[in-house]
């Protein structure tokens, strides 16, 4: 069975349109590690997160792509309170979408 086009194309395909200007020295993203370990929110970030900004290391910590991320706020919706330190990178930083 074939896919049907409906002209927009994939998924990944119109994310590959957007553009990022990475702020290299700054991360607008911080995991307090101990708190989302305690309360689950690390495996959560990684399951919710539609850009898959976050990954769990083997060690159970929460790595953070904050390069990656699309700005969207799922992360933030749904912490448990305290355990993620997120804002808006800084001016002219961040993606620029290129869809819509």
């Amino acid at each position: 069975m074939t896919a049907k086009s409906d002209g927009f194309g994939s998924v990944a395909s119109r994310l590959a349109r957007n553009h990022y200007d990475v702020d290299e020295d700054n991360s607008h993203i911080h995991v307090n590690q101990d708190i989302a370990r305690r309360t689950g929110t690390g495996k959560l970030l990684v399951r919710v997160c539609p850009a898959h900004v976050y990954s769990e290391e083997p060690d159970g910590t929460i790595s953070v792509e904050y390069a990656a991320c699309l700005e969207c706020g799922t992360c933030l919706a749904v912490a448990a309170p305290g355990s993620l330190e997120w804002h808006y990178p800084a001016g002219a930083m961040g993606i620029s979408f290129r869809e819509g």
